[in-house]
């Protein structure tokens, strides 16, 4: 639910009465993930809880616990003939759980709580994560406007006033400052993602040395190929270790054929991404087994089943 939170709570504030469907299990293939949601109000839909299969009857139920009040549970598989009907050609099985959007959900949503969706279901709160951003620039500000839709909280640092402004990076945190000195009292923590976009010789290896050295989850850094070696060279003269050195995601950015600043910020964000998930970056017609692998270290923050 949280991932349509907003849309929820706007509606709620509106006036609406929701009845609320979450996937509460999925197994096999299926085109969303465990904990997406999709919400009805008797006349408009909001969300998507299965790229389009089976929420036609999803819908359906939702008009019945509208009409009630009463939870209901329903599932479509690949040994119910029914879910052909509905649109799950996909060969997974869903079990979907709809519900009254009720005080309780509200209160937990608008508060960032963990939700007690159904019995032995519970989806964990969305764990914040941050961009922080060096250089204030075009791409800069691409990569904000993009990392913040991907609901990052987004920081633009730069020592240069008159192009770190909020009228350039709208919705982002501005910080006018040396880089290496704001940097030494930052929060940096696992879930940060760090991207040196500026390539300033005056800060720009001691300010990767500095990320490489913080617990931050991604450092990557723009710049030629030719950077890239002069970067390397003068990590190496600080004495930055090679396991740190392989850290650096430099250039940054795959290679998706970008050339406008809009493109090179979706081509950095994919990188991000795959890094996050330890993905493979490859087309998903070059691979095998199931799309949506749940990783280890995000199982727990995507929801706790009961046995």
């Amino acid at each position: 639910m949280f991932e349509i939170a907003d849309r929820l709570l706007a509606a709620v504030a509106a006036g609406s009465r929701l009845a609320v469907a979450t996937a509460v299990s999925i197994d096999g293939s299926a085109p969303r993930t465990v904990g997406t949601s999709m919400a009805f109000d008797g006349a408009s839909v909001i969300g998507s809880i299965a790229g389009g299969c089976v929420e036609g009857a999803v819908v359906e139920t939702c008009e019945l616990v509208l009409s009630d009040g009463i939870p209901r549970t329903v599932e479509y598989g690949v040994s119910d003939e029914s879910a052909y009907s509905v649109g799950l050609t996909c060969g997974g099985q869903l079990r979907i759980h709809v519900q009254i959007l009720d005080d309780d959900l509200i209160s937990a949503l608008a508060a960032q709580r963990d939700l007690d969706v159904c019995a032995g279901f519970t989806e964990r709160a969305p764990v914040e994560r941050h961009l922080i951003v060096f250089g204030a620039m075009e791409f800069s500000a691409a990569l904000s406007s993009a990392a913040q839709v991907l609901g990052y909280r987004v920081t633009v640092c730069d020592p240069r006033s008159l192009f770190t402004t909020p009228a350039r990076f709208p919705g982002a945190e501005i910080v006018v400052s040396w880089p290496t000195v704001w940097f030494e009292t930052a929060e940096v923590d696992e879930r940060t993602v760090i991207c040196v976009l500026s390539h300033d010789a005056r800060f720009d290896a001691e300010l990767i040395a500095l990320a490489l050295d913080s617990p931050a989850a991604f450092v990557g850094a723009m710049g030629s190929r030719r950077t890239h070696d002069r970067r390397v060279a003068s990590l190496r003269e600080r004495g930055v270790s090679e396991e740190a050195i392989a850290r650096l995601r430099s250039p940054i950015g795959l290679d998706l054929g970008a050339s406008t600043v809009e493109e090179t910020a979706v081509a950095i964000l994919a990188e991000v991404i795959a890094s996050r998930f330890a993905a493979s970056a490859l087309p998903l017609s070059t691979t095998a087994g199931a799309i949506h692998p749940v990783p280890v270290r995000d199982a727990a923050a995507l929801a706790v089943r009961a046995d």
